[in-house]
């Protein structure tokens, strides 16, 4: 299977392991780099020196091409992006934040850089600035989301309208047919978050890979969108939010209630009521924990027998 996105990171099959906060660790990332895919190591839950030991590991557990997905947002993205560079990572996520900041830095030194996104606007910035793709997330997708709830069944034809570099499509992608649906809607590849959290190699908390599996169609809300729009599982965390809201909060009430660490207490250290328990929509089609290798064997027959299926429908 060969395209601009093979092409462009060097891998078997147009999939990317999305860098995941608390999930994505080197162990998922070699995994996934040994699968054919893209891993990706998710910077925003680890501090600079424990992301260069995580780099470090991931190294010697693949001789395939693997990421860093790096949250712009937190005060020591400077030291994160030498780490980076010092490690001889070829590419990097950037990701909330202005994709300007730091792309031509990163192209000079030889690194690959893709920015996501949830708009047009904002595919359109990105590929104004250089970057070597896009991935465009719908609102579908776990985690911090897009304020105007597009869809990625919208979302990922209106930006390939426009867009001349490689389009990466993310959000409510689990299976080999949503990758194909992603694929004749016009993108290069998709980025797959949710499926990997349900994963063994997935960094995880196991009592959180199991509320995933548990979860069911309408479990997870999108919320919090006065401080940055997350899309959670609904448990004791997510009530208080809700109940908060009644009373017509103020943004800082809202962060009182946020407090610190929620991510890492939910989706890290398995508390499944005061946590913060991140994941998208596709939890619903979740219903078990599998290898890496297991979950892309499987997409890729998936999507082979999807991509059958249309070429016989459109004879």
């Amino acid at each position: 299977m060969v395209n601009r996105i093979t092409e462009l990171f060097g891998i078997k099959y147009p999939i990317i392991q999305a860098g995941m906060i608390w999930n994505s660790g080197w162990r998922l990332a070699s995994a996934a780099s040994n699968s054919g895919i893209l891993g990706l190591i998710g910077a925003g839950s680890m501090y600079p020196e424990i992301l260069r030991d995580h780099i470090q590991k991931c190294k010697k557990a693949t001789s395939h091409p693997f990421g860093v997905n790096v949250p712009m947002l937190y005060p020591n993205i400077e030291e994160i992006m030498n780490i980076i560079v010092e490690e001889g990572v070829k590419i990097v996520f950037t990701s909330a934040g202005n994709p300007k900041t730091w792309t031509s830095w990163l192209q000079d030194k030889g690194i690959i850089v893709v920015h996501v996104v949830s708009s047009l606007k904002f595919a359109l910035k990105s590929q104004d600035v250089g970057v070597d793709a896009v991935v465009a997330e719908g609102f579908e997708a776990g985690g911090h989301n897009g304020r105007d709830e597009t869809t990625t069944l919208t979302l990922i034809p209106m930006v390939k309208e426009h867009l001349k570099i490689p389009l990466i499509a993310a959000g409510g992608i689990a299976t080999g047919q949503a990758m194909m649906a992603a694929m004749v809607l016009g993108a290069d590849g998709v980025q797959v978050g949710s499926r990997f959290v349900a994963s063994e190699e997935s960094s995880a908390h196991e009592a959180f890979k199991k509320i995933v599996v548990d979860a069911k169609e309408g479990d997870t809300q999108l919320t919090l969108k006065e401080l940055a729009p997350v899309r959670l599982i609904k448990n004791k965390f997510y009530n208080e939010i809700q109940d908060l809201y009644k009373t017509l909060p103020s943004v800082e009430d809202l962060k009182s209630l946020l407090g610190r660490a929620r991510a890492k207490r939910g989706m890290f250290e398995g508390d499944l009521d005061d946590g913060e328990l991140e994941i998208g929509q596709i939890s619903g089609l979740i219903h078990d924990i599998k290898p890496v290798a297991q979950i892309v064997e499987d997409m890729i027959t998936e999507f082979n027998l999807a991509k059958t299926t249309v070429e016989r429908i459109s004879i």
